[in-house]
């Protein structure tokens, strides 16, 4: 008995062969070639990256010690200066007059103390000759102390003045770089109370970070649950990002953290120093810090390519299991170090993970494995990888493209 159908009835028909037949078509193609790597423990770094400032390690305002009328700015604004170097000239002819007033009472209190020196003599000589009372030469002693003072009060005046006289010469108090002049020639200075300039020290700088007190406190309970090891402040590496993501050329050294913390924001305030020689980093300036806090023993490391994300944002990876198979295994992941995630949990040392070819896999799927070519980490700030870096393909691959 023959049987017609129509020709939608047909045509669907023969769209279900084609369905019944792709899966048998699928289990004919060859298992995909994949890249895996076996999971070794290895010392880590614990390393935080917080927001800092670079301020300056010293910086002074240059105030006048005496006023008067500025006559000469001497400095280059902007440029650097050394302890000792002159700044400001100011108006010296008064204190002139000061000096030279001083000197005369100077001379006058000498005078009056070597008259009361020759009368001191004359009434002891006298005494002693039982010519005069006793009374005369106690007189003539006190007079000669008094001349005597006199003099001391007059020397110290004159000190003063020319001490006075020096500082109408400013000069700088640190070496630094010297910012813009707040003064002109002309202007009139007070003493100790109009700054005049700013000075600031720029090699090395200060840049004074902070971090959240419950990111320290979990360090240490970390540490003291064994399951990290604290670095001190010597060990401590410190280093720069700037905003664009590049790096600073040169390390720096932390020097302490606050024992207080912020009542106002939670935060605890660090504090590093870095060499500056070629002025990059300037006050104000806005940084992030890495800085290497503790060192995690056996931590589990896997590239950041061998990690996938579901619809929900879970992160997983593809575990080869016995007869060249895999599996889904959602991982929980912890920092990031060059290329490369901390596993918290979900994988175990001697484990093998898919690193490259993971795409396109499913549970179960059937896979050829083949090892992983040794990593090379990428520098912190490089370009984004590319798909299948070589880095992670199979030994094979790298050997056909060399």
């Amino acid at each position: 008995m023959t049987m017609k159908f129509s020709p939608g009835v047909a045509a669907g028909l023969v769209f279900c062969c084609l369905m019944a037949a792709s899966p048998l078509a699928a289990q004919q193609l060859p298992p995909p070639q994949v890249s895996v790597q076996e999971l070794t423990p290895e010392a880590l770094p614990v390393i935080n990256e917080l927001p800092g400032r670079v301020a300056a390690t010293r910086i002074a305002e240059v105030r006048p010690r005496v006023g008067g009328i500025v006559i000469e700015r001497v400095f280059e604004q902007g440029g650097k200066v050394e302890t000792g170097d002159v700044l400001y000239r100011i108006d010296p002819a008064p204190y002139d007059v000061r000096v030279a007033s001083a000197k005369a009472t100077l001379a006058r209190a000498q005078a009056t103390a070597l008259n009361a020196a020759d009368q001191e003599k004359r009434a002891r000589a006298l005494r002693e000759r039982k010519v005069t009372a006793g009374a005369d030469l106690d007189n003539a002693t006190t007079a000669l102390a008094q001349a005597e003072a006199d003099v001391a009060i007059a020397r110290a005046a004159l000190q003063e003045a020319e001490l006075n006289r020096g500082y109408t010469v400013v000069t700088a108090p640190i070496s630094g770089v010297v910012g813009r002049a707040l003064v002109t020639e002309g202007a009139l200075v007070n003493a100790q109370t109009d700054v005049m300039a700013t000075i600031q020290q720029l090699d090395p700088v200060y840049v004074d970070f902070t971090q959240s007190s419950s990111e320290l406190f979990a360090l240490r309970r970390a540490l003291a649950a064994g399951q990290l090891a604290m670095m001190s402040a010597d060990e401590a590496e410190v280093r720069l990002v700037f905003d664009d993501g590049s790096g600073y050329a040169h390390p720096g050294k932390l020097l302490f953290s606050e024992a207080s913390v912020d009542s106002s924001t939670g935060q605890i305030t660090l504090r590093a120093e870095f060499p500056n020689p070629e002025g990059e980093l300037l006050p104000g300036l806005y940084v992030r810090v890495r800085i290497e806090q503790a060192m995690r023993d056996n931590a589990l490391t896997i590239p950041q390519m061998a990690v996938q994300r579901d619809q929900s944002g879970q992160a997983y990876v593809y575990v080869l299991k016995d007869k060249d198979t895999v599996e889904r295994r959602d991982v929980t992941l912890g920092q990031t170090s060059d290329n490369r995630w901390l596993v918290e949990a979900g994988l175990k040392p001697g484990e093998r993970v898919v690193v490259a070819g993971a795409q396109k896999l499913y549970p179960d799927a059937k896979v050829k494995p083949q090892p992983v070519v040794a990593a090379r980490p990428v520098p912190a700030g490089a370009a984004a990888a590319a798909e299948t870096p070589e880095a992670a393909l199979p030994a094979s691959d790298v050997k056909a493209g060399e």
